[in-house]
């Protein structure tokens, strides 16, 4: 209750810093929220020619010649909005230290501001997206609705890791080199470019133990089988989202005070 009141009473500080990040990342860009677009599709059009011939016939509903585009922006928009929350919270602290040590505000606020700036970014992305299954017919009607709670998940899973590394990176300034490559490989160990059920049935195993892959399996569910997620697969992420996010908390407590001098 203390962090929701602290929260809402610095709701004029969080939004406005909001609103200056978001101008300030596309001021005198021509395109301006254009390359927000660009980068995913760039990413979703290379994929799609590489992997579309060998990936198409390998769906249940490989007679829809969108289903492996569709399920391609499920896990790569998803993805982006942990991946910004995770990086960008990991090195929220050091990239301000010069506000922490001048202005007296709850810390807490800077975490906020990355995931309202983060779903800022994606809300206008998603709706593009959910534009494009309307027109193209292929809206998952109801089972639309699952997207929020696998969302919530994620987010809480991304900022409960983001904290945590954010912390530990102020007293150990690899954290930060050594997360951005194993991003990459986090990202071809969750099933977003290729089926799960290609790999080995060993192989299938190690990644079940990613908490990404019930997630993303959840919006591919949603979004591409048009069918509701497994409800009891998140169990592991959403436990694992609230002990991360407990650790983050404690560690950032217990450490307040030594992180201003680290700073």
């Amino acid at each position: 209750m203390e962090l929701i009141k602290s929260l809402w009473n610095y709701r004029g500080f969080i939004l406005g810093s909001v609103k200056r990040d978001f101008q300030f990342k596309y001021l005198n860009s021509l395109l301006g929220i254009g390359w927000m677009v660009l980068q995913p599709l760039s990413m979703i059009t290379i994929y799609t020619i590489i992997f579309s011939q060998i990936m198409q016939a390998k769906f249940p509903g490989s007679a829809n010649p969108l289903s492996y585009s569709i399920y391609l922006c499920a896990g790569i928009l998803t993805w982006g909005l942990f991946s910004e929350i995770t990086s960008r919270a990991m090195n929220t602290f050091i990239e301000n230290a010069n506000l922490l040590k001048k202005i007296n505000f709850p810390r807490v606020c800077l975490p906020a501001i990355i995931v309202l700036n983060a779903c800022l970014n994606f809300g206008i992305i998603f709706s593009l997206f959910t534009l494009f299954l309307l027109i193209s017919g292929n809206f998952p009607g109801l089972v639309y609705i699952s997207v929020f709670p696998l969302l919530l998940i994620l987010i809480l899973l991304a900022i409960g890791l983001g904290i945590t590394l954010g912390v530990v990176n102020i007293f150990f300034r690899d954290v930060s080199q050594f997360y951005s490559i194993f991003l990459q490989f986090w990202f071809w160990l969750t099933p977003i470019v290729y089926l799960k059920s290609i790999l080995p049935a060993g192989v299938q195993r190690w990644i079940g133990l990613n908490p990404l892959e019930p997630l993303i399996a959840g919006f591919h569910a949603s979004l591409v089988q048009q069918e509701w997620p497994n409800w009891s697969s998140l169990i592991y992420p959403a436990i694992l989202a609230i002990i991360l996010g407990a650790v983050g908390m404690s560690l950032f407590r217990k450490h307040a005070g030594d992180m201003m001098d680290e700073l």
